[in-house]
């Protein structure tokens, strides 16, 4: 037989389907059938949802689960999008950087029920009379949820990029658009998987919220296991509630081991080290689409593809330098785009002064500070105490691939709990115990957020280079040393994007967790989150926008005069190369 002929013939070999591809088919197919009948009910008429409203029967639950799953990866995919351009934009601009960084501190202050506000009405208005309008509305609700977090992430890991590796860039010669996609998002990829995760467990606290749209006095709840926990909580019906819980539980571990652990076993070969890990994260998943022929197959083209866009030599912006702005005409381009920025931030300032002092008083402003303070010592205080239980713990999962494996499932469902289905417990332990509410209630901030710690610090010891490990031990260092030499600086950037994260979501759950009830029994703590509920649910406007400036002007000083130095000081003194 010809060498030709021998080679034509293990390619057909090659191309035969295995066993591997039948399973791989079914799960793809399976995959497909679900995507394609979970998004043809969102074609249908608004009257639709009428006549089948949301029913606390568990039968309903699967169709539910796949409604509210399809909004979560949508939103997902979406926040994904954003990231990359967000991200990219404010670490390699320093101007841009000046306005980016602020505003995503204040996005992520504002109370998600906020965005509502102002967004259901257009995307109801694009698609009128359908219930994709609503279904719009409530991804992106789902995505502000989702999307802030994952940006901190990305921007946290392209900025503190190794200098020897891009001096390799450089020596290599690549265009912007290639350093992108071969340097900074590989290297941004394990802290951003873990971010990952926890935007789609966080996302499960706000889909309640998001599953019931409302426009003026018209309420349109769509069908979902959110608006399935706000008709239990309603009907105080608590086997509903179990059943929920339960669907959620499956729901996690379904994505988990169909999505995330392939990803998260994927990314470990874009690990910085120079040593090989000791223990690589494993998904049955991935293994199954590896060991297929066919479908492998079939993707070359998309990887051909993939290879071809990634190789573009498109020019892109560099981070610029340390000593950037040194020139005559640098600084006078700064100067004035800092003059832009104040003069719009003061115009910006003078129309809700405007607006604020024609209903209000200097007594109103002192009273909304004083509320503000309080709430921003309890924030100061919650997140040192999760920070003291949860950096140990992440670093001892992180360090184990093994055990990561088995926790993870565990802490997304941890972290996907809604915290409102807590505040009864809450409230009745306060009411028997006669507990103060001011400080008892305060719990409640963190319980939801507490994890954009845990998984953030997971992700650094996950992403700390063994070599490093290795050394650490040939200089025999060991307890503390250990801890203040090794660890804490290797994983001080992912902790410092984790606590950003976490006190922003602190500050926007205190609105709930502030004024907490069960039935008749109301309780309300003296807070800044207490000050903006209390004022819409009084229809009191001002008020509400002077609750909002306020927590969007706090959560912005406290991120300026305390995150972005340690953002700072992590980049110069502890960067990995």
């Amino acid at each position: 037989m010809k060498p030709r002929d021998i080679r034509t013939a293990a390619i057909g070999r090659a191309l035969l389907p295995n066993v591997w591809d039948v399973a791989a088919l079914i799960l793809v197919i399976g995959a497909m059938v679900l995507i394609v009948y979970g998004g043809k009910q969102t074609v249908a008429p608004l009257s639709e949802l009428e006549r089948t409203p949301v029913s606390l029967d568990p039968a309903n639950l699967p169709l539910y689960a796949l409604r509210t799953t399809l909004r979560m990866l949508l939103a997902m995919v979406c926040s994904t999008v954003f990231t990359f351009v967000y991200a990219a934009i404010a670490a390699k601009s320093r101007r841009a950087e000046l306005v980016m960084i602020p505003l995503l501190d204040i996005l992520q202050s504002v109370p998600i029920l906020g965005f509502l506000t102002f967004t259901v009405v257009f995307f109801m208005n694009l698609f009128p009379g359908q219930v994709l309008g609503a279904e719009l509305a409530s991804v992106f609700a789902i995505f502000t949820s989702q999307a802030w977090n994952m940006t901190f992430s990305m921007y946290q890991s392209m900025r503190n990029v190794p200098k020897d590796l891009e001096e390799a860039t450089q020596s290599f010669h690549l265009s912007g658009w290639q350093r992108f996609w071969r340097l900074d998002v590989p290297f941004a990829m394990p802290g951003l998987i873990w971010n990952a995760m926890m935007s789609m467990s966080g996302g499960w606290f706000f889909v309640v919220a998001s599953e019931a749209i409302t426009v003026g006095t018209t309420t349109v709840t769509l069908p979902g296991i959110g608006s399935y926990v706000a008709l239990a909580i309603q009907q105080q019906d608590l086997p509903a509630i179990l059943y929920a819980m339960l669907a959620m539980l499956f729901v996690i571990i379904a994505y988990d081991q169909l999505l995330f652990r392939p990803i998260v076993a994927w990314a470990d070969k874009f690990r910085f080290e120079q040593t090989a890990s000791g223990e690589a994260p494993a998904s049955w998943m991935l293994d199954l689409f590896r060991r297929t022929r066919a479908l492998r197959a079939l993707t070359l083209p998309f990887a051909a593809l993939n290879r071809a866009i990634s190789n573009l030599r498109i020019p892109l912006p560099k981070l610029p330098p340390a000593a950037a702005g040194k020139g005559e005409t640098s600084r006078l381009v700064d100067t004035v785009w800092i003059a832009l920025i104040l003069a719009g931030t003061a115009y910006a300032a003078w129309l809700t002064y405007r607006y604020l002092s024609a209903s209000l008083g200097m007594s109103d402003v002192l009273v909304v500070i004083r509320d503000g303070l309080i709430t921003l010592l309890r924030v100061a205080v919650l997140i040192g105490l999760a920070t003291l239980v949860w950096v140990p713990v992440g670093v001892w999962i992180g360090l184990r691939p093994k055990l990561a494996e088995r926790i993870q499932p565990l802490a997304q469902f941890l972290a996907a709990f809604p915290a409102n289905l807590a505040f009864p417990v809450f409230v009745l332990a306060i009411v028997h115990f006669k507990l103060a509410a001011d400080i008892w209630l305060s719990p409640l901030m963190i319980l939801g957020t507490q994890w954009y710690i845990l998984f953030n610090v997971i992700a650094g010891a996950s992403a700390f280079p063994s070599d490093l490990r290795e050394a650490a031990s040939s200089f025999h260092l060991g307890g503390w040393r250990w801890w203040f030499k090794a660890i804490l600086p290797g994983i001080f950037p992912y902790y410092v994007t984790g606590a950003i994260t976490a006190s922003g979501g602190s500050w926007n759950a205190s609105i709930v967790a502030e004024v907490a009830s069960w039935g008749d029994t109301h309780l309300k703590a003296t807070g800044l989150g207490a000050y903006i509920a209390s004022a819409t649910e009084a229809g009191d406007f001002p008020r509400v926008v002077l609750g909002i400036a306020t927590m969007c002007i706090l959560v912005t000083l406290f991120n300026r005069l305390v995150w972005r130095p340690l953002y700072a000081f992590g980049e110069r003194r502890l960067r990995l190369g």
